[in-house]
C-alpha cells in the first residue's frame, strides 16, 4: 500500500536516530567554541567579582579570602596579578607575574594592542583573547581596575588539553541528554498514534463479542488499520441489523407461542365454565318441559308457571351468552374503543334513575350528592356499561341498613367513581378473584338472583381497553368498588 504502516514506521525512526546523530553533530561543529569561551569567561568574570570584592573591602590579606581565590585559580587555571596605585606588585597568584606585569602596562599606557582582540567591554574591565607567538598559546584576559581604583589583570589559558576535553565531553553530554529527551517524546508520541488505533480495534471487538455494536472505529488514517477500522465498522453494523431482525423474528413468534397458549387456555377454560353455567338452567328447561309435555299438571296456573320458569331460565342464558361475547371481544382487542367526552354525573343519574324501582322494592336507601355536571374522557357506552355492573351488584349484596352511596371524587387529572353497599364484606382471599370469569363468593346466592360470574370481569376488561385502574375495598359495614377516568380539559357545561 501506498502509506503502508510497516515503511511509516521504519522511515520514522530511521530518520529519528538519524537526525539526532546529525542535530548533535552539527552543534558540536558550530557551537561548541562559543559555549567553550562563553564557559572560560564566565569564570573568569566570577574570579574578578571574588578578587574586587576582597580587595576593595581589605580583605585581600585575609587568609579565608586567599584560600578561596587559590581555589579559583587553581580549579579554572586563572593567574591574577594587581598593582598598587604607586606601581608596585600588590597581589600575585603565582610568581612569575612580570608577564602579567608587562601586559597591564601596555594596558594602562596603550602601547602595544598587537595581538589581541576585544570580546567585551564595561566601565571597570575590558574582557579579550590575547595570543603569546613566543609559547605559541591563547589566552583569556579581563584587564581594568577594581573598584579601590588598583589596576589588575587576569588570564586563563584557552587551549588547555584538560579543560578542553572536559568542557567538551561536558557541552556534548548536555546535548545528548537533549537530543535523547526529544527524541523519546517524539517515539513516545508516535507509539502511542500508532498504538491507539489498534487500542481502539481490541476496545471494539470485544464489545462486539458482548453483543454492544454501539462502538464505532472514529481514528482516520490511510493505512491498513483505518482500512481494518472501516471494515470492523461495517461488520458491526451488518451483526446488529441481523441480529436485530432474528431478535424481531423471535419475538414475534415468542407471541404468537403465547397468543397461541393463552387462546387455548382460554378455549378450554370458556368450554368448562359455559358448560357448568349452562347445565343448570338446560337441566331446568328441560325438566319442566318434560313436565308440560306430560301434562304432569292441567290447571292453568301451574301451566303457566312452568312457562315462566323455562322462559326465565332461557332469558338468564340468553344474557350470559350476551355478555360472554361482550367480554370475548373486549379479552382480544376487537372491540373498538371510541374516546369521548362526556358528564359522567349525568350517566350515573340515568343509571341510578333506572334502577329506583327495584331499590324501592328493596327498601334500599340511595345517596347521590353530585348535581354538578363532572366532565371525563371515555367509551362513554361502555362507562354506562361499568356503572350499571356496579350498581346491579351493589342491588344484588345490599344488606344490613341497606344503604347504596355513589361519590364522584376529584383528583388532580383523575375522576374516582365509587360504589358503596353495606352488607358483608368479601373474605379478603377472594378480593383478588372477583375479577375473574364466572368466579362467585356465593354460588348460592349469586344463582338466587341469577347471577353468572361475568359482570365483573366484563368490567375489568373495559377498564383495561381504557388503560385506567378499577378496584375494590372492604369496610366492616359493606363492600366499596371504584374505577377512575381521565379528566384532562375537564370543565362545567356552559
Amino acid at each position: 500500500m501506498k502509506h503502508s504502516i510497516k515503511r511509516q514506521m521504519a522511515a520514522i525512526f530511521i530518520g529519528v536516530i538519524a537526525g539526532t546523530f546529525l542535530c548533535c553533530a552539527l552543534i558540536n561543529a558550530f557551537f561548541l567554541k562559543d559555549y567553550y569561551m562563553a564557559d572560560k569567561k564566565k569564570a573568569i568574570v566570577s574570579a574578578y567579582e571574588v578578587l574586587n570584592s576582597g580587595v576593595s573591602s581589605g580583605k585581600y590579606e585575609d587568609n579565608t579570602f586567599k584560600t578561596r581565590l587559590e581555589g579559583i585559580c587553581n580549579t579554572d587555571n586563572i593567574s591574577i596579578f594587581v598593582m598598587d596605585n604607586s606601581g608596585e606588585p600588590k597581589l600575585a597568584t603565582n610568581r612569575d607575574y612580570q608577564m602579567l606585569q608587562k601586559k597591564l602596562y601596555s594596558y594602562i599606557f596603550e602601547t602595544d594592542a598587537r595581538d589581541t582582540v576585544v570580546l567585551d567591554t564595561t566601565d571597570k574591565y575590558v574582557i579579550r583573547e590575547s595570543q603569546d607567538r613566543m609559547l605559541q598559546a591563547d589566552y583569556l584576559e579581563i584587564v581594568g581596575t577594581l573598584d579601590s581604583g588598583e589596576p589588575f589583570i587576569m588570564q586563563t589559558a584557552i587551549e588547555s588539553i584538560r579543560d578542553s576535553a572536559a568542557i567538551s565531553n561536558r557541552f556534548f553530554l548536555y546535548i545528548a541528554a537533549a537530543a535523547i529527551g526529544v527524541s523519546s517524546l517524539l517515539i513516545w508520541w508516535l507509539s502511542r498514534r500508532i498504538s491507539e488505533p489498534i487500542l481502539e480495534l481490541t476496545d471494539i471487538s470485544r464489545r462486539m463479542t458482548e453483543l454492544d455494536f454501539n462502538a464505532k472505529f472514529t481514528s482516520k488514517s490511510d493505512n491498513e488499520i483505518g482500512v481494518l477500522g472501516e471494515h470492523i465498522n461495517q461488520l458491526s453494523e451488518n451483526l446488529e441489523r441481523t441480529i436485530s431482525e432474528l431478535k424481531t423474528a423471535n419475538n414475534e413468534l415468542q407471541k404468537d407461542i403465547e397468543q397461541k397458549t393463552q387462546i387455548d387456555e382460554m378455549r378450554k377454560e370458556f368450554l368448562s365454565n359455559v358448560s357448568h353455567e349452562l347445565k343448570t338452567p338446560i337441566a331446568l328447561i328441560q325438566g319442566y318441559a318434560e313436565g308440560l309435555k306430560e301434562c304432569i299438571n292441567d290447571d292453568p296456573e301451574s301451566r303457566d308457571f312452568y312457562c315462566e320458569v323455562i322462559m326465565d331460565e332461557a332469558g338468564k342464558m340468553n344474557t350470559m351468552v350476551k355478555n360472554l361475547l361482550s367480554l370475548n371481544q373486549l379479552e382480544f382487542g376487537n372491540d373498538v374503543v371510541t374516546m369521548e367526552r362526556f358528564d359522567i354525573a349525568a350517566l350515573i343519574r340515568n343509571v341510578l334513575n333506572s334502577s329506583r324501582i327495584l331499590m324501592e322494592q328493596k327498601g334500599i336507601h340511595l345517596i347521590f350528592k353530585e348535581t354538578e355536571p363532572v366532565y371525563v374522557w371515555a367509551d362513554e357506552f361502555k362507562i354506562e356499561e361499568v356503572v350499571t355492573n356496579y350498581i346491579s351488584n351493589a342491588i344484588n349484596h345490599c344488606e344490613f341498613d341497606k344503604v347504596i352511596e355513589v361519590k364522584l371524587q376529584q383528583e388532580e387529572e383523575l375522576v374516582r367513581v365509587s360504589v358503596f353497599n353495606t352488607g358483608q364484606p368479601i373474605p379478603e382471599a377472594d378480593l383478588d378473584k372477583v375479577w375473574i370469569k364466572f368466579y362467585k363468593v356465593d354460588k348460592a346466592r349469586t344463582r338466587e338472583y341469577g347471577g353468572s360470574g361475568i359482570g365483573l370481569s366484563i368490567v375489568k376488561a373495559i377498564m383495561d381497553s381504557l388503560h385506567r385502574e378499577c378496584g375494590v375495598r372492604n369496610y366492616e359495614n359493606g363492600v366499596e368498588f371504584w374505577f377512575e377516568l381521565d379528566a384532562r380539559a375537564m370543565e362545567n357545561a356552559n
